[in-house]
């Protein structure tokens, strides 16, 4: 197969590891990078020498040898980046969040349809071996059908990210949009059979009282049809990066595990049990799991539904989904009150 040609919108952080993922990947080519600052396009440049780096995106976009655009950018930008990317006719491979509110993402999807593009999420835990082994097992009926699901995360505080953008409300959203995203996106995949979320109830709190929209402490329970339920929690109070997944069903249990110094380490530990009613089982996980591993799948994924028009993990439709989520958990956290999902 034909390597994809890509761009990269962004070279922050995460950015760095997205450029990583594309050059690692076999079925995908990294020919262009756009990155704002004078320090982050000479990073780009001493990391990959033989890569086009530019200040400004718009020159990318005029290039029609590229196919595909990863945008890894602060929220606010993301729907105006989106649009121009989808307009130049490119497939885009959209950071999470999507947007930070419904609307936007509802801009993105149509553009998308307009333009016949491929729009995909970043929404890569669906590809990890680890977690995407738990959804397998559900699949093939290892615990009945799902009840309850415990997904939570204690870690250490947020990166301030380029200039403070994700200390700056307005331009991150809210903060239930930043990490807890990927946790509404799992319960809705691991309760796909029950169907789509119906309502949810969160609590959060702050460290600073001058700051309460900062929420350091977020929990939220997620109504399925039919009585299932999931908890999400998270805490930023905490240290080093530990997250688990606990899911009963009618007839067993699922407990995975995965524990790193940070989120994007290489050396990560995790695990995963299988309670069949019975006996409990370790369950062998094939490769290793952490989302510095899942980006390069994520290329793969994107690469083989543009050539071979394979089936995106997450679409632009799973992406809305998850960005109304998190607004909706917002609005309970404001109101104190459970809030439903509107159908459209």
């Amino acid at each position: 197969m034909k390597p994809v040609r890509c761009a990269l919108i962004g070279y922050g952080a995460w950015g760095s590891h997205h450029a990583r993922a594309i050059v690692e990947s076999p079925q995908a080519e990294l020919v262009g990078i756009a990155a704002r600052s004078e320090a982050s396009q000479a990073a780009a440049r001493g990391a990959l020498p033989g890569v086009r780096v530019v200040g400004d995106y718009h020159e990318l976009l005029t290039d029609p040898s590229i196919e595909m655009v990863d945008v890894v950018l602060p929220s606010d930008l993301h729907h105006r980046v989106g649009l121009d990317v989808l307009r130049a006719g490119k497939h885009l491979l959209m950071e999470k969040p999507m947007a930070i509110n419904e609307a936007q993402c509802d801009d993105l999807i149509r553009c998308a349809k307009e333009q016949s593009r491929l729009l995909a999420v970043g929404h890569e835990f669906r590809l990890s071996s680890l977690w995407g082994k738990a959804r397998a097992m559900i699949d093939e009926g290892a615990i009945g059908t799902p009840q309850y699901a415990l997904i939570e995360l204690w870690r250490r505080p947020y990166r301030l990210g380029a200039s403070g953008w994700r200390y700056d409300i307005q331009r991150v959203g809210n903060w239930i949009l930043e990490e807890p995203i990927h946790f509404f996106d799992l319960a809705r995949w691991y309760f796909s059979g029950a169907g789509n979320p119906v309502s949810v109830f969160a609590r959060a709190n702050s460290k600073q009282p001058d700051h309460p929209e900062l929420q350091d402490n977020f929990s939220a329970i997620v109504n399925f049809p039919g009585g299932a339920y999931a908890v999400i929690s998270q805490t930023l109070s905490a240290f080093e990066h530990h997250q688990v997944v606990k899911i009963t069903g009618t007839r067993g249990a699922l407990w995975a595990s995965w524990s790193g110094a940070l989120d994007r380490t290489f050396h990560p530990s995790f695990s995963l049990k299988h309670f069949d009613g019975t006996d409990v089982r370790e369950i062998p996980i094939e490769k290793p799991t952490g989302e510095v591993f899942e980006l390069v799948d994520e290329i793969n994924a994107m690469a083989a539904a543009i050539r071979q028009g394979a089936p995106l993990p997450a679409s632009g439709e799973d992406g809305r989904w998850s960005v109304a989520m998190c607004l909706r958990a917002q609005e309970s956290v404001d109101s104190g009150k459970p809030v439903s999902f509107r159908t459209s």
